[in-house]
């Protein structure tokens, strides 16, 4: 194997026994070549490589296999088929607990996961105090790790994982307990990390931190990989199969929307191909109207039939300075009575991490009164104008979303991922992301105090 490929698996499955009685698995030992278990499959076929300096998010939804991945890759699991190899030293903060002893002091698990690292007592000994000023767990470092909350233990297993100089760093979720300051503290070390050439296997449910943290991504669904790819496109596939799922459970708690829904979509399976390039509209069976060729998710009782952006004047925008008005228009056409419209726009930037979002329900929550008035299938044209932030100059892309029912709970009609790309540019040198509007400086006196 070339000295580039930091992990490399090869047909990996990791499958799980389980018993209806004690007794079966008793019976299956005493009568050899008698199954009695009823097997799980948490991981079926797994072939990947990760090159070295690669940070690699997976993304997917609970019991996907992310997690058992992942204690195969840093061998606290052993596959059932298939061949692991890892080049290099790994650290894996997993989840809340493991490879700590409770019974132990916040020092003796120092000690003892550097050994289990590979590290000599010398090591160890040398890297302890900048171990303990990074967790600030105080005089917890002598206290059983038992007595310790769930952000003192993350503190310490981060501590630990990053500081005892690993090649491979896995991270599973771990962070999400942490309080924000600690993690700001964590995604500066990754960022060290990174730049020195670390290869990191990060898992998240946070699509914008796989984003903007990740070279590469993974989506997992039911114990196989179903897409890989640049993080932001792995995202939007992922985020509209969760809206589909959630879509058909809405459906099924709510009885009255069943017969809207054409059969065919009642079981949702993962098929890229019907969410990138989706040609029928799922409950009139016919072609959409607009926008064919974009990423697009929903029920389809209703559709987002047209988009303008215009600028003040009502003229069609072309570039945009901050400060400056844009209006947002969207058309929509509606195949059923819709009990409350909502019609929603996030801008976000080229990572697809949201900046901003504005919705009919947020704005004015009496807003449906106007779409209610009408009749159960027609058209309406809503009108979102807005004052373009003080961003840094580049292209800032639109998803514009139709949603039965408000922002938190809602059924979703139709869903247009970058459906529309806004030219932003600036007079001013910005220094981040955006610039602060109104922002002074001054020169202060020095007060001398004086007793």
């Amino acid at each position: 194997m070339g000295e580039e490929l930091a992990i490399s698996l090869k047909n990996v499955s990791k499958c799980y026994k389980r018993y209806g009685r004690p007794v079966d698995k008793l019976k299956e030992v005493l009568l050899p070549g008698k199954n009695y278990a009823q097997e799980f499959w948490a991981l079926r076929d797994i072939n990947l490589e990760i090159h070295k300096g690669e940070t690699v998010g997976i993304i997917g939804q609970n019991g996907s296999g992310k997690s058992t991945l992942l204690q195969i890759i840093a061998k606290t699991l052993t596959p059932t088929t298939g061949n692991v190899y890892v080049n290099g030293r790994v650290s894996a903060l997993l989840e809340l607990g493991s490879g700590f002893n409770p019974e132990f002091t916040g020092r003796q698990n120092v000690f003892f996961n550097g050994r289990i690292l590979g590290l000599s007592q010398e090591e160890i000994e040398a890297k302890f105090d900048e171990i303990a000023a990074f967790a600030e767990i105080g005089s917890f470092m002598e206290e059983a790790v038992k007595t310790y909350s769930s952000g003192m233990f993350i503190r310490l297993a981060f501590s630990v994982a990053i500081n005892v100089n690993p090649e491979v760093l896995i991270v599973d979720e771990a962070l999400a307990v942490g309080d924000g300051i600690f993690v700001h503290r964590c995604m500066a070390k990754i960022r060290e990390f990174q730049d020195n050439g670390g290869t990191i296997l990060f898992v998240s449910h946070d699509v914008g931190a796989i984003s903007r943290l990740c070279s590469e991504a993974i989506w997992m669904n039911k114990g196989q990989i179903v897409d890989t790819g640049k993080p932001a496109e792995v995202c939007k596939h992922y985020q509209a199969w969760v809206h589909e799922e959630v879509n058909k459970r809405n459906q099924e708690n709510h009885s009255e929307h069943k017969s809207c829904i054409d059969e065919s979509r009642e079981k949702v399976e993962v098929d890229l191909s019907q969410i990138t390039h989706k040609k029928l509209n799922a409950f009139t069976n016919q072609p959409y109207l607009a926008f064919y060729g974009f990423e697009r998710f929903g029920t389809g009782r209703a559709e987002i039939d047209n988009i303008l952006l215009l600028d003040a004047d009502g003229e069609p925008l072309k570039l945009v300075y901050p400060g400056d008005i844009i209006k947002i228009r969207v058309s929509t056409l509606r195949h059923d009575k819709i009990r409350k419209p909502n019609v929603g726009i996030a801008l976000l930037d080229r990572l697809r991490t949201v900046l901003a979002g504005w919705s009919t329900d947020t704005i004015d929550s009496n807003f449906d009164i106007y779409w209610l008035s009408k009749s159960e299938k027609g058209s309406t044209v809503i009108e979102f104008e807005i004052v373009w932030p003080h961003l840094m100059g580049g292209n800032y892309a639109l998803d514009i979303a139709f949603a039965d029912g408000p922002s938190d709970n809602n059924e979703m009609l139709d869903w247009i991922q970058n459906v529309a790309v806004i030219h932003s540019a600036t007079n001013e040198i910005v220094h981040g992301l955006i610039q602060l509007s109104s922002t002074k400086v001054r020169l202060c006196e020095e007060l001398l105090c004086t007793k």
